[in-house]
Protein backbone atom coordinates (compact mmCIF):
# COMPACT_ATOMS: atom_id res chain seq x y z
CA UNK A 1 0.00 0.00 0.00
CA UNK A 2 1.02 3.83 -0.52
CA UNK A 3 2.56 3.47 -3.53
CA UNK A 4 3.99 6.38 -5.23
CA UNK A 5 3.66 7.37 -9.30
CA UNK A 6 5.98 9.08 -11.37
CA UNK A 7 5.26 10.07 -15.06
CA UNK A 8 8.36 11.55 -16.56
CA UNK A 9 7.97 13.75 -19.46
CA UNK A 10 5.49 10.86 -21.11
CA UNK A 11 4.56 11.72 -24.73
CA UNK A 12 2.13 8.85 -26.92
CA UNK A 13 1.77 9.69 -30.39
CA UNK A 14 -0.11 7.95 -32.96
CA UNK A 15 1.34 9.29 -36.08
CA UNK A 16 0.93 12.77 -36.48
CA UNK A 17 -1.32 13.16 -33.38
CA UNK A 18 0.27 13.96 -30.36
CA UNK A 19 -2.36 12.56 -27.91
CA UNK A 20 -0.02 12.86 -24.91
CA UNK A 21 2.39 15.45 -25.08
CA UNK A 22 5.41 15.75 -22.87
CA UNK A 23 3.22 15.02 -19.47
CA UNK A 24 5.09 15.32 -16.03
CA UNK A 25 3.19 14.36 -12.99
CA UNK A 26 3.87 12.92 -9.38
CA UNK A 27 0.85 11.04 -7.77
CA UNK A 28 1.86 10.74 -3.95
CA UNK A 29 1.06 7.80 -1.60
CA UNK A 30 -2.00 7.50 -0.73
CA UNK A 31 -3.68 10.38 -2.21
CA UNK A 32 -6.49 11.22 -4.98
CA UNK A 33 -5.26 12.81 -8.05
CA UNK A 34 -7.98 14.26 -10.25
CA UNK A 35 -7.97 14.53 -13.39
CA UNK A 36 -10.06 16.74 -15.85
CA UNK A 37 -10.33 18.30 -18.99
CA UNK A 38 -12.20 18.59 -22.16
CA UNK A 39 -13.03 15.65 -24.64
CA UNK A 40 -10.29 14.59 -26.46
CA UNK A 41 -7.38 15.62 -23.92
CA UNK A 42 -5.78 13.16 -23.42
CA UNK A 43 -6.87 11.64 -20.12
CA UNK A 44 -7.65 8.22 -21.00
CA UNK A 45 -4.92 7.92 -23.13
CA UNK A 46 -2.99 8.99 -20.27
CA UNK A 47 -4.06 6.42 -17.72
CA UNK A 48 -3.71 3.58 -20.97
CA UNK A 49 -0.14 4.77 -20.46
CA UNK A 50 0.31 4.78 -16.99
CA UNK A 51 -1.34 1.30 -17.01
CA UNK A 52 0.79 0.27 -20.13
CA UNK A 53 -2.29 -0.75 -21.59
CA UNK A 54 -1.34 2.03 -24.15
CA UNK A 55 2.58 2.06 -25.47
CA UNK A 56 4.29 5.44 -24.51
CA UNK A 57 6.01 6.69 -27.40
CA UNK A 58 8.72 8.50 -24.82
CA UNK A 59 9.65 9.55 -21.25
CA UNK A 60 9.17 7.04 -18.26
CA UNK A 61 7.14 5.34 -15.92
CA UNK A 62 8.36 4.71 -11.99
CA UNK A 63 6.07 2.75 -9.90
CA UNK A 64 7.82 3.58 -6.27
CA UNK A 65 11.06 4.51 -8.18
CA UNK A 66 11.29 1.15 -10.14
CA UNK A 67 10.87 2.03 -13.99
CA UNK A 68 8.53 -0.04 -15.25
CA UNK A 69 7.37 1.62 -18.65
CA UNK A 70 8.51 -1.89 -20.71
CA UNK A 71 6.64 -3.92 -17.95
CA UNK A 72 3.40 -6.32 -19.80
CA UNK A 73 0.06 -4.75 -18.39
CA UNK A 74 -0.51 -8.39 -16.48
CA UNK A 75 2.99 -7.98 -14.38
CA UNK A 76 2.08 -4.32 -13.66
CA UNK A 77 -1.41 -5.78 -12.48
CA UNK A 78 0.22 -8.27 -10.27
CA UNK A 79 2.71 -5.73 -9.45
CA UNK A 80 -0.39 -3.79 -7.40
CA UNK A 81 -2.11 -1.46 -10.23
CA UNK A 82 -5.73 -1.75 -11.20
CA UNK A 83 -7.94 0.23 -12.91
CA UNK A 84 -11.47 0.50 -14.63
CA UNK A 85 -12.01 1.32 -17.98
CA UNK A 86 -14.38 4.76 -19.38
CA UNK A 87 -16.57 2.12 -20.96
CA UNK A 88 -17.84 -1.02 -18.91
CA UNK A 89 -15.63 -4.28 -19.61
CA UNK A 90 -17.32 -6.49 -17.18
CA UNK A 91 -17.58 -10.48 -19.14
CA UNK A 92 -20.85 -10.49 -19.92
CA UNK A 93 -21.03 -14.18 -19.42
CA UNK A 94 -20.00 -14.70 -16.02
CA UNK A 95 -22.05 -13.67 -12.54
CA UNK A 96 -20.80 -10.71 -10.74
CA UNK A 97 -19.32 -12.99 -8.30
CA UNK A 98 -17.25 -14.06 -10.69
CA UNK A 99 -16.56 -11.14 -12.95
CA UNK A 100 -14.94 -10.34 -9.27
CA UNK A 101 -13.65 -13.52 -8.98
CA UNK A 102 -11.13 -12.87 -11.77
CA UNK A 103 -9.58 -9.68 -10.16
CA UNK A 104 -8.65 -12.07 -6.95
CA UNK A 105 -7.43 -14.69 -9.51
CA UNK A 106 -5.09 -12.42 -10.46
CA UNK A 107 -3.77 -11.54 -7.19
CA UNK A 108 -3.34 -14.72 -6.12
CA UNK A 109 -2.12 -16.71 -9.18
CA UNK A 110 -1.10 -14.28 -11.65
CA UNK A 111 -3.39 -15.99 -14.34
CA UNK A 112 -6.29 -14.09 -15.12
CA UNK A 113 -9.61 -15.26 -16.88
CA UNK A 114 -8.76 -18.97 -17.67
CA UNK A 115 -10.69 -20.06 -15.00
CA UNK A 116 -7.47 -22.31 -13.07
CA UNK A 117 -9.81 -23.41 -10.49
CA UNK A 118 -10.82 -25.52 -12.90
CA UNK A 119 -7.23 -27.12 -13.74
CA UNK A 120 -6.43 -30.81 -11.71
CA UNK A 121 -3.91 -29.06 -10.23
CA UNK A 122 -5.44 -26.24 -8.66
CA UNK A 123 -5.26 -26.70 -4.76
CA UNK A 124 -8.21 -25.93 -2.38
CA UNK A 125 -6.79 -23.87 -0.35
CA UNK A 126 -6.16 -21.07 -3.57
CA UNK A 127 -9.75 -21.48 -4.32
CA UNK A 128 -10.74 -20.39 -0.94
CA UNK A 129 -8.65 -17.56 -1.02
CA UNK A 130 -10.07 -16.24 -4.04
CA UNK A 131 -13.34 -16.94 -3.14
CA UNK A 132 -12.15 -14.87 0.23
CA UNK A 133 -11.40 -11.81 -1.66
CA UNK A 134 -13.99 -11.80 -3.72
CA UNK A 135 -16.76 -11.94 -0.56
CA UNK A 136 -14.97 -9.40 0.83
CA UNK A 137 -14.62 -7.45 -2.09
CA UNK A 138 -18.64 -7.51 -2.73
CA UNK A 139 -19.39 -6.29 1.01
CA UNK A 140 -17.20 -3.57 0.62
CA UNK A 141 -18.88 -2.14 -2.57
CA UNK A 142 -22.20 -3.41 -0.95
CA UNK A 143 -23.08 -6.06 -4.14
CA UNK A 144 -24.20 -8.74 -1.46
CA UNK A 145 -28.15 -8.87 -3.56
CA UNK A 146 -26.85 -8.80 -7.03
CA UNK A 147 -23.90 -11.47 -6.70
CA UNK A 148 -25.64 -13.98 -9.29
CA UNK A 149 -26.74 -11.89 -11.82
CA UNK A 150 -25.03 -11.33 -14.64
CA UNK A 151 -24.28 -7.49 -16.04
CA UNK A 152 -26.86 -7.22 -18.46
CA UNK A 153 -29.56 -7.52 -15.71
CA UNK A 154 -28.15 -4.55 -14.02
CA UNK A 155 -28.40 -1.10 -14.42
CA UNK A 156 -25.43 1.06 -15.55
CA UNK A 157 -24.64 2.39 -12.06
CA UNK A 158 -24.51 -1.06 -10.81
CA UNK A 159 -22.23 -2.31 -13.75
CA UNK A 160 -19.49 0.12 -12.79
CA UNK A 161 -19.77 -0.82 -9.05
CA UNK A 162 -18.76 -3.96 -10.27
CA UNK A 163 -15.78 -3.04 -12.42
CA UNK A 164 -14.82 -1.10 -9.91
CA UNK A 165 -15.02 -4.20 -7.22
CA UNK A 166 -13.06 -6.14 -10.05
CA UNK A 167 -9.99 -3.89 -9.86
CA UNK A 168 -9.84 -3.95 -5.64
CA UNK A 169 -10.25 -7.45 -5.70
CA UNK A 170 -6.73 -7.04 -7.26
CA UNK A 171 -5.66 -5.66 -3.72
CA UNK A 172 -4.04 -2.43 -5.82
CA UNK A 173 -1.58 0.07 -4.22
CA UNK A 174 -2.66 2.12 -7.21
CA UNK A 175 -6.48 2.41 -9.03
CA UNK A 176 -6.72 4.41 -11.54
CA UNK A 177 -10.81 5.34 -12.46
CA UNK A 178 -11.52 6.54 -15.29
CA UNK A 179 -14.96 8.30 -15.28
CA UNK A 180 -15.95 5.99 -12.63
CA UNK A 181 -19.52 7.89 -11.92
CA UNK A 182 -19.89 7.89 -15.81
CA UNK A 183 -24.22 7.35 -16.37
CA UNK A 184 -24.87 7.15 -12.23
CA UNK A 185 -27.87 8.88 -10.54
CA UNK A 186 -27.14 11.47 -8.25
CA UNK A 187 -27.13 8.94 -5.18
CA UNK A 188 -25.17 6.61 -7.10
CA UNK A 189 -22.16 9.32 -7.67
CA UNK A 190 -22.09 9.88 -3.79
CA UNK A 191 -22.01 6.12 -3.27
CA UNK A 192 -19.16 6.00 -4.89
CA UNK A 193 -17.69 8.96 -3.35
CA UNK A 194 -17.72 7.53 -0.62
CA UNK A 195 -16.24 4.69 -1.72
CA UNK A 196 -12.84 6.54 -3.28
CA UNK A 197 -12.93 8.59 0.44
CA UNK A 198 -12.82 4.66 2.12
CA UNK A 199 -10.18 3.64 -0.35
CA UNK A 200 -7.70 7.21 0.90
CA UNK A 201 -7.84 5.89 3.86
CA UNK A 202 -6.44 2.32 3.42
CA UNK A 203 -4.39 3.75 1.85
CA UNK A 204 -4.82 2.91 -1.80
CA UNK A 205 -2.81 5.93 -4.07
CA UNK A 206 -5.99 6.78 -6.81
CA UNK A 207 -6.05 8.74 -10.17
CA UNK A 208 -9.80 10.13 -10.89
CA UNK A 209 -10.37 11.15 -14.06
CA UNK A 210 -14.20 12.49 -14.33
CA UNK A 211 -16.30 14.91 -16.30
CA UNK A 212 -18.12 16.10 -12.99
CA UNK A 213 -15.51 18.87 -11.96
CA UNK A 214 -17.78 19.62 -8.31
CA UNK A 215 -17.05 15.93 -7.16
CA UNK A 216 -13.34 15.39 -8.18
CA UNK A 217 -12.65 18.81 -6.26
CA UNK A 218 -14.41 18.05 -3.24
CA UNK A 219 -12.42 14.40 -3.49
CA UNK A 220 -9.17 15.37 -5.06
CA UNK A 221 -6.10 15.85 -2.87
CA UNK A 222 -4.39 17.48 -5.88
CA UNK A 223 -5.83 18.43 -9.56
CA UNK A 224 -4.16 18.52 -12.98
CA UNK A 225 -6.11 19.48 -15.83
CA UNK A 226 -4.72 18.58 -19.41
CA UNK A 227 -5.81 20.09 -23.06
CA UNK A 228 -4.50 18.66 -26.26
CA UNK A 229 -2.44 16.42 -24.84
CA UNK A 230 -0.70 18.27 -22.58
CA UNK A 231 -0.95 19.33 -18.37
CA UNK A 232 -1.99 22.93 -18.62
CA UNK A 233 -2.25 23.28 -14.84
CA UNK A 234 -1.61 21.61 -11.20
CA UNK A 235 -1.81 21.88 -7.60
CA UNK A 236 -4.53 22.27 -4.69
CA UNK A 237 -7.74 21.92 -6.44
CA UNK A 238 -9.81 24.72 -5.79
CA UNK A 239 -7.17 27.13 -6.65
CA UNK A 240 -6.62 25.55 -10.39
CA UNK A 241 -10.35 25.38 -10.96
CA UNK A 242 -9.73 29.66 -10.44
CA UNK A 243 -6.76 29.69 -12.91
CA UNK A 244 -7.85 31.80 -16.02
CA UNK A 245 -6.11 29.37 -18.40
CA UNK A 246 -8.20 26.44 -16.93
CA UNK A 247 -11.36 28.65 -17.03
CA UNK A 248 -11.05 29.68 -21.08
CA UNK A 249 -9.83 25.68 -21.59
CA UNK A 250 -12.20 23.82 -19.86
CA UNK A 251 -14.38 25.07 -17.33
CA UNK A 252 -16.13 27.89 -19.23
CA UNK A 253 -17.95 30.90 -18.30
CA UNK A 254 -20.85 29.56 -17.16
CA UNK A 255 -18.28 27.53 -14.00
CA UNK A 256 -16.26 31.05 -13.78
CA UNK A 257 -19.58 32.72 -12.49
CA UNK A 258 -19.74 30.00 -9.90
CA UNK A 259 -16.79 30.41 -8.02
Amino acid sequence: MNARIDVQDVAVHFGGVRAVDGVTITVDPGIIYGLVGPNGSGKSTLLGAISRLTPITSGALLLDGLDYSTWSPQRLARSGLGRTFQTVRLIPTMSVLDNIRLGADVRISGVGITNPWFRPLWSRRKELLITEIADSTVELMELQDIVDRRPHELSYGSQRRVEIARALALDPSVLLLDEPTAGMTADERDSISDVVRRLRREGITQVLVDHDVDMIVGLADRLGVMNEGKLIAEGDPATVVRDSVVQEAYLGRRHRATT
